[in-house]
């Protein structure tokens, strides 16, 4: 199955990524597609979200996940639920060559000495020797002035020696403007494989996605949904990417949910995507997402969406001494 190299968007979005990483569908397993990355390597295009899972609860439902045919678990040192989902890896018997671990670097852990301290915590925590794709989770460090210290730099040249031993297969970024990562291209050996980035319909980001693909840089979708079960904790409305007329309408249309709509428009627009879910019936269902088509026209409507709303604002980083004063700093919008 291929994926459409031309994204039915407003702003038409032609994914311009080469060679190996042309935005197409291949098979892992006989469930499970994947889509190639900039490095060769292939990451499966639905993967199981692990942010917010409750305590106690995400052993059970990456087992579950994996059961069912996904093959790529979304993972943080930040979420506090590793060691769960190592557990879980332990137990299950799909071969470790045949599934997708990624993980991410915290904000604290950015100096050139402690990345490789934190990638030794995360891989005890799974019970791996090596991630499959290990991501820069913010490009924000805590420290207060001027610029980010340590730089991006210092934190990207000490994720490039992680890679360079074998310890995580491929290297990214996650919460990167185009022009953050432009930044780095004056200094990268290895550019990052994936952004890793906040997508739907009512936060489309088409000038960002575009810029990705054009670098070679492909795109994972977090909050597919909206993100509706963090509104209380970080005040955003994400409950409204559900319930959007037009949304509820596609899936009125092809007699199916608007979570199913969501995730299969991440898929069908080029871009791999992450639902979260601990409930072994939606679990189950996001993953038949794949099995559901849409059409030209509920792609342009889901696309032609406005006003656009960011749900995970960022608003927690922002600093009066810096250095991101206004989200305008962060997201260089």
């Amino acid at each position: 199955e291929r994926m459409r190299s031309l994204v039915p968007c407003t702003h038409r979005v032609r994914l311009l990524v080469r060679g190996a990483a042309a935005a197409r569908m291949s098979s892992l397993s006989e469930s499970q597609p994947v889509i190639p990355l900039a490095n060769g390597l292939s990451m499966p295009v639905c993967g199981l979200g692990t942010w917010k899972s409750p305590e106690g609860k995400v052993k059970a439902a990456v087992k579950t996940a994996i059961e069912y045919g996904y093959r790529h678990i979304d993972c943080a040192a930040i979420y506090g639920n590793e060691h769960e989902v190592g557990e879980a890896l332990a137990e299950v018997s799909v071969p470790r060559s045949s599934l997708w671990i990624t993980s991410k670097l915290w904000n604290t852990m950015h100096a050139a000495e402690d990345v490789p301290k934190a990638l030794d915590k995360t891989l005890a925590d799974l019970g791996l020797d090596y991630v499959d794709l290990y991501l820069i989770h913010w490009p924000v460090t805590g420290n207060e002035g001027p610029e980010v210290t340590p730089s991006i730099e210092e934190t990207w040249k000490a994720m490039e020696q992680e890679f360079r031993k074998g310890r995580a297969k491929a290297i990214g970024v996650s919460n990167f403007s185009a022009a953050k990562i432009r930044a780095m291209s004056t200094y990268w050996t290895i550019p990052p494989a994936v952004n890793q980035i906040e997508l739907h319909p009512l936060w489309r980001q088409d000038a960002l996605v575009k810029e990705c693909a054009i670098m070679g840089i492909h795109c994972t979708a977090y909050s597919p949904l909206g993100s509706p079960d963090s509104a209380a904790m970080i005040k955003h409305e994400g409950a409204s990417v559900m319930e959007h007329p037009v949304v509820k309408q596609v899936a009125a249309d092809l007699d199916t949910t608007p979570a199913k709509v969501l995730i299969k428009w991440a898929i069908t627009r080029g871009t791999s995507v992450l639902p979260k879910s601990t409930t072994p019936e939606r679990i189950r269902a996001n993953f038949d997402s794949l099995l559901l088509e849409l059409s030209e026209d509920h792609m342009d409507k889901l696309c032609s969406i406005e006003p656009q709303m960011r749900m995970l604002h960022g608003n927690f980083w922002l600093k009066p001494a810096g250095p991101y004063k206004t989200l305008a700093d962060l997201w260089d919008e």
